[in-house]
């Protein structure tokens, strides 16, 4: 009863730097907390899980704090993104993997009623493929990009056994998004 009192947010996380774009377009519930947010995004983008991550909004970071480290982190669970993102146009940052920053722009697009029957949350649309998981971020996706796609490249086999010959950077499939969503 709880949900269907509740709003239902459309979001739009684009991964910054990345041309051409790869981006998401989601539905969420704004009681969605931000690790649950963490979660739908790993799994609509198609990243493993296997990095930190952290949300920033506000000048103020929201992850799993670390007891070893006496930093500003602050719990994600229980934080709910209509906390963050109160009206249309609003943003925060998700960054994945410290190391490359995989960083994301989410932002809200609608504030949309609950209609019975709807599926949330779920991935609407998207574009592109994820890149793999460590390859250097940004610069480092781009020169994978160059020597993966060329098959003239000195390095391209080398980037293609460590890759798989399966991998396509244009491919999205959103129905196989949805599948995983739908699980948990």
């Amino acid at each position: 009863m709880a949900q269907k009192l509740s709003k239902i947010y459309q979001i739009k996380v684009t991964l910054n730097g990345a041309k051409p774009p790869i981006w998401r377009r989601l539905q969420v519930w704004s009681t969605t907390d931000l690790a649950k947010l963490h979660y739908i995004i790993q799994v609509a983008m198609g990243w493993t899980d296997s990095h930190l991550h952290m949300f920033v909004a506000r000048g103020r970071q929201y992850g799993i704090p670390d007891p070893d480290f006496e930093d500003e982190m602050i719990s994600e669970e229980g934080v709910r993104i209509s906390t963050l993102l109160k009206k249309e146009n609003d943003s925060l940052i998700y960054e994945y993997d410290f190391g490359d920053g995989w960083e994301h722009k989410v932002i809200l697009e609608k504030i949309i009623a609950y209609t019975p029957g709807q599926t949330v949350p779920r991935c609407i649309t998207g574009r592109r493929s994820c890149p793999p998981e460590d390859v250097g971020g940004i610069p480092g996706y781009q020169e994978f990009l160059e020597a993966y796609i060329d098959q003239d490249h000195p390095e391209h086999e080398e980037w293609l056994e460590w890759a798989g010959e399966y991998f396509d950077p244009e491919r999205f499939d959103v129905a196989e998004v949805n599948e995983i969503l739908s699980k948990k």
